[in-house]
């Protein structure tokens, strides 16, 4: 049998390190680059992001900046995020990059896969909340304003809240990924998901009321596709259970990189 020299085994620390140094620089250069490209569009992201809440200002008011730096470091941290995001698949390929030379064949046709449905999903989330999510909320928000209370939000902590929204549904949205996760290493089998069905469901709608606003119907725009994208991880994981008793296993070790 042929050596590799090039392997995960004989690969030395130093050598790991250094990989995982220059794939971490590709990482941090990536998201650079976005950023320089789309600085010049800051105040632009700004303002569309900004717009589900705006839409329901009343006639006259706008926005506020209470800090003395809030107007130029609020587009600059919403187009760092902006950048983080758009960045994630180069991120991920340097992930996968870095771990794929110790994986098995079977291993890497369902890491590859999983990584591009990640992605995906957290898009999906974000567009969730953007289209759907921000209009119902800002606009409970604007029906719920006191009488002589004008509602004129700052505008840094607009940002802070909607970027923790964007990140709380990107993670919700990768419910279908954890859960194949699950049953693809053996954690749970999917009649224990299944038979816990009922238990999902009530934490799904505690997580819609702890993320949306305090009405029903907000909450079920996140319980509801919560649920499904469950339903949808078990799905896959008995699919890809099935196949791997009906395949015999594979005695390979791992590929070369």
């Amino acid at each position: 049998m042929t050596a590799r020299p090039d392997s995960d085994q004989d690969m030395p620390l130093v050598a790991h390190l250094t990989e995982l140094r220059s794939r971490l620089l590709r990482s941090v250069a990536a998201v650079l680059l976005i950023f320089a490209a789309l600085f010049y569009f800051a105040q632009d992201i700004y303002a569309l992001v900004s717009a589900p809440l705006r839409a329901y200002l009343p006639e006259g008011a706008t926005m506020i900046a209470t800090g003395v730096a809030s107007p130029f470091l609020a587009p600059f941290k919403l187009t760092l995020m902006v950048s983080l995001f758009l960045a994630m698949p180069v991120v991920l390929h340097q992930v996968w990059g870095f771990i794929a030379p110790g994986l098995y064949q079977h291993e890497k046709r369902i890491a590859v896969p999983l990584m591009a449905s990640s992605v995906l999903l957290f898009y999906a989330g974000m567009a969730f909340a953007y289209f759907v999510v921000f209009p119902i909320m800002f606009g409970f928000f604007a029906s719920v304003t006191p009488e002589g209370v004008a509602m004129m939000t700052d505008i840094g902590q607009y940002l802070d809240f909607v970027l923790t929204l964007f990140f709380a549904f990107g993670v919700a949205f990768e419910v279908p990924v954890a859960t194949f996760l699950l049953i693809w290493v053996g954690i749970v089998d999917v009649a224990s998901l299944r038979n816990s069905r009922p238990y999902v469901i009530v934490g799904c709608f505690v997580v819609g009321m702890l993320l949306t606003p305090p009405d029903v119907f907000s909450q079920t725009l996140l319980a509801v596709p919560m649920w499904l994208l469950f339903e949808i991880g078990v799905f896959f994981g008995a699919r890809i259970r099935r196949q791997e008793h009906e395949e015999p296993a594979e005695a390979d070790g791992p590929s070369q990189p």
